[in-house]
């Protein structure tokens, strides 16, 4: 078997909350773990489907990325999601965090 190469182990006491919410047609429970890793987006966890992104000020105006992550059936309802996470994703100020 090959040495496995790790790149990082760190360990770190995040703030995680945990939010359930419905929209006009679904009900969401989300975990957002809030971290300085990875350019300090959170983690946001759909607890219903496992489902997981890092995501950030950016990345929440991008409706077919909400709805493909989070399986909406419709850009309405992505919409919806994406005014959430406007209250809840800070914005990033990307620095160099590999080198």
């Amino acid at each position: 078997m090959n040495a496995l190469e790790k790149f990082y182990d760190d360990t770190e006491q995040a703030n995680v909350r945990y939010v359930g919410f419905a929209s006009s047609d679904l009900r969401y429970d989300l975990a957002i773990v809030y971290s300085s890793m990875f350019f300090g987006k959170p983690l946001v966890v759909c607890l219903q489907t496992g489902k997981a992104a890092l995501l950030d000020s950016l990345d929440i105006e991008d409706l077919e990325l909400l709805k493909q992550t989070f399986r909406t059936d419709t850009l309405q309802q992505a919409s919806e999601l994406s005014e959430f996470f406007k209250d809840v994703i800070p914005a990033v100020h990307l620095t160099t965090q590999y080198e």
